[in-house]
């Protein structure tokens, strides 16, 4: 989920590695480096910590890349050089294992986008019905998302797990006091009260579906 959230449409990219802390410093720093003087045109670049994650989720960084479908089809198109290829040879030397790797889309959000979201909680699904709970989950996320909260939803269409994940939906917050209180402490009593009807329908209009993951992760870099 490597998306900027800055578009009702948009295609990602996500690798998942595996960073031991005295490295993390200068994996930033290499990346922020090369992408402060090399960012693809119209793409943005990611990186995020994995913060809270279960125990077979344990990838400790992300590395994202989002646009439009022409943006970063340029951008794999491009075989980006001796700089690339050097910013790769680095990197490696400071990860200790690559760990998955996905790509999707962007289907769309709902909140303030001019604002940022830097602490996200991340929820992965699979529906048994995808256009179903498309359908579904757009009309609740329509009328439901609280002030100071970004909600965002899209699909997997590459990299899913034998889980058979297809859905992921993003709660994004601008700080981790946000995070922690969540959806609930951004509500009315009155607005919780219209949520819970709002939720109920939503489970019984999506034509099932279940968690498969869930986590937060924290942005420690972005560059576009």
């Amino acid at each position: 989920m490597a998306c900027t959230l800055s578009a009702q449409e948009g295609y990602w990219t996500q690798y998942q590695v595996v960073v031991e802390p005295q490295n993390e410093e200068m994996v930033y720093k290499l990346m922020d480096d090369y992408f402060t003087a090399n960012i693809p045109e119209g793409v943005t670049v990611s990186l995020w910590e994995n913060h809270f994650n279960d125990h077979g989720n344990n990838s400790t960084h992300s590395i994202g890349f989002s646009g439009t479908l022409d943006a970063l089809g340029n951008m794999y198109g491009n075989d980006g050089g001796a700089a690339w290829k050097l910013l790769l040879v680095q990197l490696n030397q400071h990860i200790k294992a690559g760990y998955s790797s996905q790509m999707g889309t962007l289907t769309g959000s709902n909140g303030d986008l001019s604002q940022e979201y830097p602490v996200q909680k991340y929820f992965i699904v699979h529906a048994d019905d995808g256009p179903e709970w498309n359908k579904a989950f757009d009309k609740y996320m329509a009328g439901n998302n609280p002030g100071g909260m970004l909600i965002a939803k899209g699909n997997f269409t590459s990299g899913a797990s034998p889980a058979g994940e297809n859905r992921w939906v993003i709660n994004g917050f601008k700080d981790f006091k946000s995070a922690l209180g969540g959806a609930g402490a951004l509500r009315s009593d009155a607005q919780k009260k219209a949520n819970n009807k709002a939720w109920k329908t939503f489970l019984e209009t999506n034509g099932k579906s279940h968690l498969v993951r869930s986590g937060l992760r924290v942005r420690m870099g972005q560059w576009k």
